[in-house]
């Protein structure tokens, strides 16, 4: 979720055809918290490796999984969760043509039913960024070699990454995880993302 991610759209040429109807949707709704284009084009790429399945938690009104899905080759089913069900229903309308998306409406531990995903994408529930938010278990929810991302961190600095002057416990949470290889990509000078493999054994 990014703040003033629908507006950071303005004025950005080439986006595939399902992206614009989701800006679309989000637009006439209010909606200010797409995923931005770096990001997007970022899913977009990491979704084209994908075999069977893609996850996301948060749907918003559909612009990430809309990138996902615009990337995603044939046969690949992506599932998404979204808690707000009036944003899941609208969603869901957005990608009414497309059967192989299903967009869930609860709580982000939802996705467990679909797992295990070759690409899972953490962005409303699941990072371990706020309290009581527990990190999703990437051993049960990825394939062997499959990848999570996290987004939505400003880039780091220095080591320890910090967030508000201490240790970034959620970014080191992903970063050190000791079931994955992560690490973290700068997509603009204000944004990064974390994207980690899950090892073989």
């Amino acid at each position: 979720m990014a703040t003033l991610g629908t507006d950071s759209y303005t004025g950005t040429d080439g986006l595939p055809p399902l992206v614009r109807q989701a800006l679309t949707a989000a637009r006439a709704s209010g909606f200010p918290y797409s995923c931005r284009p770096e990001q997007g084009r970022l899913l977009h790429a990491l979704a084209g490796g994908a075999r069977a399945r893609i996850g996301e938690t948060g749907t918003g009104l559909g612009v990430g999984l809309a990138w996902l899905a615009s990337g995603a080759g044939p046969g690949v089913r992506l599932y998404s969760v979204e808690r707000d069900p009036e944003r899941a229903r609208l969603a869901a309308e957005v990608f009414a043509g497309r059967p192989e998306v299903t967009v869930l409406t609860g709580d982000w531990r939802r996705i467990e039913e679909y797992a295990p995903f070759d690409l899972l994408v953490l962005d409303g529930g699941g990072q371990g960024k706020v309290p009581g938010d527990v990190p999703a278990g990437v051993e049960s929810l990825l394939a062997p070699g499959g990848t999570v991302v996290v987004d939505d961190f400003t880039p780091a600095t220095g080591w320890p990454p910090l967030h508000e002057g201490t240790p970034d416990l959620a970014r080191l949470h992903w970063l050190e995880h000791p079931a994955l290889r992560a690490t973290e990509l700068r997509l603009a000078p204000d944004l990064s993302t974390v994207v980690g493999t899950r090892l073989l054994v």
